[in-house]
């Protein structure tokens, strides 16, 4: 929370990735392009395969988590069966309609051989939170239809449902005819749609978690039942965060997934492998040659001086350092730029701890991470004297200016005042002089008038 008063603009400073933390907040420095040579700071990508990783799926493709750009891609707008990656935008409108720890009904279900099942039974109090774990780690049908049924009170309904958000989410090639994913000649998608809704999925938090999660304990059940992953996939990397997996025998071996290295998040849909082991193969691979497309930078450190604003009333600065550490990755020609945001000038009473502005990374002009500028020591309010001095101190400066505007206004009065007024008797005798020579002259006129 911001708690002291800040007084003041708000500096907007863009700066160099490898800036230097002793620097003003006033310092401005250009903002980065990747390519432009050795960054300090900058662990380097391997160079990039100039050709597309040959796999033997029917499809695939690698997106960008964090701006939704396609890396790679083969036969992504086919339109193919996709089994129970289905269960994706079954999650993504359990997600939107039913909250987690609201109990439902299981449905009663009939299953044909060979499904996966959570074995539950008509009627059975279960709640949202077990089902949507069932159904990504077990890929469980009987937790899809019960999910179908409490969220849109028929399987019928929430397909419609299903359609709908497909279309609103721009999944152009893609169409549900159950919530489950068996195959069905209306019921595809394609890899370029499944890395998107992915995508989307993967910004809701307890998503991500369900979807990273190798085991998971359901506590609806007593006593509870512990699950596990069928992603293998999530097994082979430490970086592996995902998400969910498909099979049938017309489909093949569907997954989609993803992964975080380095201040980068990808997903990845391969459709249609030969094998369960190829499918981790080529997800796997796809996920590599991805991460190689990018350099890691971390143009914010924890505990780094950004910014050193002025304590109103002293001639002190107050340092204030970043919360927390930010690593990003960026790929060639992409401009990477960093934006304080901190007062000119800050006032008391201020804790240290205290949030005070921030620091914005953004990467080609989207912002990808904001990071709080916390106070480094205590400020205590300004005393009256404090405020005394610093306005005497304002005054000292302001005395010789108005000492010489006095003496400016003071030459132009005496400019302009008229001379002294004459008394009365001065007056008098003046007239009378006056008088006096008009006679004189008329006399010297008549004088000269009889000679």
């Amino acid at each position: 929370m911001i708690s002291p008063r800040i007084r003041g603009g708000v500096a907007i400073v863009v700066l160099l990735v490898a800036f230097s933390a002793a620097g003003s907040t006033t310092t401005a420095l250009a903002e980065v392009k990747p390519d432009a040579g050795t960054v300090p700071g900058v662990k380097s990508a391997k160079p990039a395969s100039n050709s597309k990783p040959k796999l033997e799926a029917k499809a695939w493709a690698m997106i960008d988590a964090r701006s939704g750009d396609i890396l790679e891609q083969s036969h992504g707008r086919d339109k193919l069966l996709i089994a129970s990656t289905t269960k994706l935008m079954t999650a993504y409108l359990a997600f939107k309609e039913l909250p987690l720890r609201r109990k439902v009904e299981a449905v009663p279900y009939t299953a044909i051989p060979g499904e996966s099942l959570m074995g539950l039974i008509s009627g059975q109090k279960v709640s949202v939170r077990d089902l949507l774990y069932w159904l990504i780690l077990e890929s469980g049908n009987d937790a899809a239809a019960t999910l179908a049924v409490a969220a849109a009170g028929s399987e019928h309904a929430f397909v419609r449902q299903m359609n709908k958000r497909a279309m609103a989410l721009g999944l152009a090639d893609t169409h549900y005819e159950n919530p489950i994913g068996l195959d069905a000649k209306d019921n595809y998608s394609s890899a370029i749609d499944l890395t998107t809704l992915g995508r989307r999925l993967m910004k809701i938090p307890y998503f991500r978690k369900i979807a990273g999660s190798q085991t998971a304990e359901l506590t609806s059940f007593s006593p509870p039942v512990e699950i596990e992953t069928r992603n293998t996939l999530l097994g082979q990397a430490p970086w592996v965060t995902g998400i969910k997996t498909g099979h049938t025998i017309k489909a093949g071996f569907v997954l989609v997934g993803s992964g975080q290295k380095e201040g980068v998040d990808l997903i990845t849909a391969v459709i249609g492998a030969p094998s369960e082991s190829e499918r981790d193969a080529e997800s796997l691979e796809l996920l590599e040659d991805g991460f190689s497309l990018y350099k890691s930078y971390v143009p914010v450190r924890r505990g780094r001086v950004m910014a050193r604003p002025e304590v109103q009333y002293t001639d002190d600065l107050l340092p204030l350092r970043a919360a927390r550490t930010v690593r990003i990755g960026v790929r060639k020609g992409q401009r990477l730029k960093v934006e304080i945001g901190a007062p000119e000038q800050v006032d008391g009473p201020i804790r240290k701890g205290d949030g005070i502005g921030q620091v914005s990374v953004a990467v080609d002009g989207r912002e990808v991470a904001s990071v709080p500028l916390l106070a480094t020591r205590d400020i205590s309010k300004a005393s009256v004297f404090q405020k005394v001095i610093s306005f005497l101190g304002i005054a000292i400066w302001l005395i010789p200016i108005l000492l010489f505007v006095i003496l400016i206004a003071a030459l132009r009065l005496r400019r302009r005042r008229p001379g002294p007024r004459k008394s009365e008797e001065e007056m008098h005798t003046s007239r009378e002089r006056r008088q006096s020579l008009r006679e004189q002259r008329r006399r010297n006129q008549g004088d000269g008038e009889s000679g």
